[in-house]
């Protein structure tokens, strides 16, 4: 029921979208279950025979009401469709707050980092300069721009109350447009099994005024402990039920690693091993060669090209 209850526009606007499916399936799906009882009723056995025409073979109003009934309602889920998928595409930016609030011309995005680990979430805030585990802040009726992406196996950003399900990929980068309008606490999880740890694999969604987050970036600043290279190394292998931890400082460049999959050091990154096969294959007269392709990283750079919107490339992550 978490999902009829949204404190986002985006998550309201989703809602809504289901509520209206629901009702126009509704007229076939209640017409069709009274109509079953009415004839289980109106042609029972020991009724009267005049009732039975065994002559009957055509009837033009039923068959307008057969066609044109599910004609209209595809119509009409096509239309929602057609509109829904673009004013609801996570990639684009919002131009509302809510229903009753555009967009300030002046508004400025919060841009949020998020990094699906085994088996935890990591955030990173790179305009504060902090990060979080499995804890997410959020001002209210701030625009917020998510960039997401996973360090080890295909997984799925879901915060129910704020808006859609978004996959987080290895070597790939998802986005996400959403606003939260109102103050609470609420959750969020993996919406794609993952294996062992995945049933705890939570984070807190903090809602509040711009005050309180800002007294909220305070207190992480505060905390002890910055995600060092060394620090992420030791977070990114897998654990259960990870506590909530505040990092007082992030590297500016560490979600472009993260993404490019050179943390470690001495890897190299696969926008690098991208231009490296690019070179070899203009090299080769278009012909890509094989040792080109085998790399000691074990990634093959191929597998990160599938979507220009998600290509693994540093400009895309603001390194």
């Amino acid at each position: 029921m978490v999902v009829m209850n949204p404190t986002g526009d985006i998550a309201l606007q989703e809602r809504n979208l289901i509520l209206l499916s629901l009702a126009v399936m509704l007229v076939v799906v209640i017409p069709t279950m009274v109509l079953t009882v009415v004839f289980a009723l109106r042609y029972r056995k020991g009724r009267s025979p005049h009732l039975y025409d065994p002559h009957f073979h055509h009837s033009t109003k039923l068959e307008m009401v057969i066609w044109l009934v599910p004609l209209a309602i595809i119509l009409c889920l096509g239309v929602v469709t057609w509109i829904t998928t673009n004013t609801l595409d996570p990639f684009r930016p919002i131009e509302r707050i809510a229903a009753d609030k555009p967009l300030p011309a002046n508004a400025k995005h919060l841009d949020i980092q998020v990094v699906a680990m085994d088996w935890k979430w990591l955030f990173i805030y790179p305009e504060q300069g902090i990060a979080t585990v499995n804890e997410l802040a959020l001002p209210v009726d701030v625009p917020v721009r998510f960039s997401i992406t996973s360090t080890s196996q295909m997984n799925t950003f879901y915060a129910p109350t704020l808006a859609g399900m978004i996959y987080a990929m290895p070597g790939m980068q998802s986005q996400l447009h959403a606003v939260l309008n109102h103050a609470g606490d609420s959750w969020g999880f993996s919406g794609n099994y993952t294996g062992d740890g995945f049933s705890d694999m939570r984070f807190r969604l903090h809602g509040t005024d711009q005050a309180g987050f800002d007294q909220w970036v305070a207190k992480v600043k505060a905390s002890t402990g910055a995600l060092t290279t060394d620090n992420y190394l030791a977070l990114e292998k897998p654990s259960n039920k990870t506590p909530v931890t505040y990092f007082s400082a992030a590297p500016q460049d560490l979600y472009g690693r993260i993404l490019n999959r050179c943390v470690t050091p001495g890897t190299a990154c696969l926008y690098e091993l991208m231009a490296k096969d690019r070179a070899a294959d203009r090299d080769n007269g278009g012909i890509m060669s094989m040792p080109a392709m085998e790399h000691s990283s074990g990634t093959h750079p191929m597998n990160s090209t599938m979507d220009h919107h998600q290509m693994a490339h540093p400009a895309e992550s603001g390194t």
